[in-house]
């Protein structure tokens, strides 16, 4: 079935691509412990001689989380990794845009610093920031996929001046997401006048409410009166109004 399904992909894929569509996937940066990937390479993770891990992912606490989030997945070797030419990276983006065209990486900002817990904790409080690849990891990647890398830098959440840096090293698109702007004032990164081209406008994620859901819901009067005013309407139809708003900015992609 598994084999079945990946040829009608790549047919499917194949039919897009000759109307002009791009196919947009999403890999996590980090992969389960009980995936394929930690099994056939275990090398590359942070395993005991049993084959658990020694310390895992997560972010630490923060103003959503007294204790942060304890992800559980295995982390890198990032030594070892280097070693081999980050070749087990190069396979996985190689497999990657064989299915997508263009491939978001979650939690980019793992590449520059990430959260290692150690294993048996349950909670993320007890963690430390570790140095990530960095721009190394992606030097090798350019030299063996090509200059214009196809990816997109989800670059959401805890984001340092490193990350940024990083990014827009490589030329990567970020992330704008337009359920975030209107809780502050007219500053907010997130507010379509403060944007820059390099961007890729979303309504939100899979982490967000559906737009008429979060300005019926979720968000506050402040925040509704804020988008009211500043897309100058009357809230009746709040997701036409965002994806317009979306369309209307500088950004490349909406």
């Amino acid at each position: 079935n598994q084999w079945l399904f990946y040829r009608q992909w790549l047919e499917l894929k194949g039919y897009a691509n000759s109307k002009g569509i791009a196919i947009v996937g999403d890999i996590p940066i980090f992969v389960a412990m009980d995936s394929s990937d930690a099994w056939t390479s275990p090398k590359e993770f942070f395993l005991d001689d049993e084959f658990q891990p020694t310390v895992v992912a997560g972010v630490p606490p923060d103003y959503f989380s007294a204790t942060g989030q304890l992800w559980g997945n295995p982390l890198y070797r990032w030594a070892s990794m280097k070693r081999n030419g980050y070749a087990w990276w190069i396979r996985r983006i190689r497999a990657a845009l064989r299915l997508y065209d263009i491939v978001r990486i979650d939690h980019f900002r793992g590449f520059a610093g990430y959260w290692e817990v150690p294993a048996g904790e349950e909670t993320a409080i007890n963690g430390q920031w570790v140095t990530g690849p960095g721009a190394d990891l992606f030097y090798v990647i350019r030299e063996e996929l090509g200059d214009n890398l196809p990816i997109i830098a989800e670059d959401l959440g805890e984001i340092t001046p490193d990350v940024i840096a990083l990014r827009d090293e490589f030329n990567l698109p970020g992330m704008k997401i337009l359920q975030f702007a209107f809780s502050t004032d007219a500053s907010d990164k997130f507010l379509p006048h403060n944007f820059s081209r390099n961007f890729i406008v979303y309504s939100g994620t899979h982490d967000n409410d559906t737009t008429w859901g979060w300005y019926r819901n979720t968000a506050t009067d402040k925040e509704r009166d804020h988008f009211r005013r500043y897309f100058r309407t009357d809230g009746h139809d709040a997701a036409w109004t965002m994806v317009e708003g979306a369309w209307r900015s500088v950004a490349n992609v909406a």
